[in-house]
């Protein structure tokens, strides 16, 4: 198994230069529409929190001593700088290589990850869409491996027809080596 790091981390790696694998192959990046599915799934996260704030200060007023909306508009403005930030930082850290024998996943922004599955432990393949995701054509390739330590990789953001494609792609390598 190659436990190789990236030479270039991918959280620093600029959308149109992907990072560098050690054998000098670049990562592929997933999808752009992926940035937007981040977008809109961090938005749904922030909802709670905004309205947790306009509640806390509808209670706190006239007892606080910070004037009304301060609460309300420092919530807005980190939703905001999360939603529009974080989501294209996320997108710029993943990237995946698949190779004859193996399919490596690197992602994270503080905590890096650098993935390889063999796919001679590969069990079965999912092909994975929620509401948000098949809204915009994309997919999470999920493969699911023996043992129990990291059983399941995922890859989202992936084109549906690309992950369906590298799922059969997948599931004949497996058979090839099976026989």
């Amino acid at each position: 198994m190659d436990n190789a790091i990236a030479t270039q981390s991918p959280a620093f790696a600029t959308p149109d230069a992907p990072p560098e694998l050690d054998d000098g192959e670049a990562l592929t990046k997933l999808d752009p529409a992926y940035k937007t599915a981040l977008r809109i799934s961090t938005a749904i996260s922030a909802i709670p929190f905004c309205i947790g704030a306009l509640v806390l200060e509808g209670a706190l007023a006239g007892a606080s001593p910070l004037p009304y909306g301060v609460l309300i508009g420092l919530t807005v403005f980190v939703a905001l700088a999360l939603i529009i930030r974080l989501p294209g930082r996320r997108w710029a850290a993943r990237g995946y290589h698949m190779s004859a024998d193996r399919l490596r996943v690197v992602r994270g922004i503080f905590w890096h990850s650098d993935t390889v599955v063999p796919f001679g432990r590969v069990q079965h393949i999912d092909v994975d869409q929620g509401p948000i995701e098949r809204a915009l054509g994309i997919s999470t390739l999920t493969l699911h491996t023996a043992g129990s330590h990291n059983a399941s990789v995922l890859l989202p953001g992936l084109r549906h027809d690309l992950a369906v494609e590298m799922r059969e792609e997948i599931r004949e390598r497996i058979k090839r080596d099976s026989l």
